[in-house]
């Protein structure tokens, strides 16, 4: 059985001057998605410039972070919003929501295709391949914070189980780690995979919703529901399984109507 290691959320200290582990996954994640961006652009037809590939991550950045807040607030936090409203405002308090981000990134994206008068699911087919290991980064983010665990597992000679000695002693599922596998390292190999060839515009958007919303759904059975949420509906269905039934559905019909409309690169 293995011990969660206590890690300190500081990673560099130099005098005042504190970096915590939280900012370098963003940093990792946006930093590993323009990388990512200039591969892609020169597929482009025409090639994107440098400018508007640091525009495009300027912007995501602010979607995943003001979405990914206002998520947090609204779908898990409303209660504490209500009564203490400038608390949507306290970040370095943490709370985070992929599911608002998402949202936030895809407006995000509006304005940036309205600005470069391009189509807004040729931005959003260019994007998807480079979320995943965001994703990846923010979850371990969340494992070396010592949060979102996973529930205690029926099994304790499970090679996998892991005690966090801050939550109890049970042995509990890594599902920070379950998520940064499924939802950013396997999500990313697909995505990088599927959008390496010419496919109908909404196809590789649709890809990612769908294997998004099926990773997540899957991992929720192994992680620790929220404490002030719990089960949703049916004793087992969690807040992030029903945000993550929508992608699901949203993702079939990109791919149908990808599918359905004459072939466009």
């Amino acid at each position: 059985m293995l011990t969660y290691p206590h890690i300190d959320p500081v990673a560099i200290s130099l005098g005042p001057l504190q970096v915590h582990w939280y900012g370098l996954m963003y940093l990792c994640a946006f930093g590993m998605a323009y990388f990512l961006g200039t591969l892609r652009t020169k597929r482009m037809n025409p090639v994107w410039s440098a400018d508007q590939l640091s525009d495009l991550i300027f912007y995501a950045a602010m979607g995943v972070i003001l979405g990914g807040r206002c998520g947090y607030v609204f779908f898990y936090s409303f209660d504490q919003f209500l009564a203490n409203p400038l608390w949507l405002f306290q970040v370095w308090k943490g709370g985070m929501s992929f599911h608002g981000g998402f949202l936030g990134v895809m407006a995000a994206m509006l304005f940036f295709a309205k600005r470069y008068k391009l189509g807004f699911w040729q931005v959003m087919d260019f994007v998807a391949p480079l979320v995943p290991t965001g994703i990846l980064f923010g979850r371990l983010g969340n494992f070396i914070g010592g949060e979102l665990w996973g529930r205690p597992v029926v099994d304790p000679n499970y090679s996998l189980a892991m005690v966090f000695p801050h939550v109890d002693n049970l042995p509990r599922h890594p599902s920070q780690l379950y998520e940064a596998f499924l939802e950013g390292a396997l999500l990313f190999a697909i995505l990088w995979w599927f959008s390496s060839k010419p496919r109908p515009v909404k196809a590789v958007s649709g890809v990612f919703a769908l294997g998004y919303g099926l990773a997540r759904f899957t991992v929720e059975f192994f992680r620790e529901p929220d404490a002030d949420k719990g089960f949703i509906a049916f004793n087992w269905l969690t807040m992030g399984q029903l945000l993550s039934t929508p992608l699901i559905m949203i993702g079939i019909l990109l791919l149908v109507l990808a599918y359905r409309q004459p072939a466009k690169a």
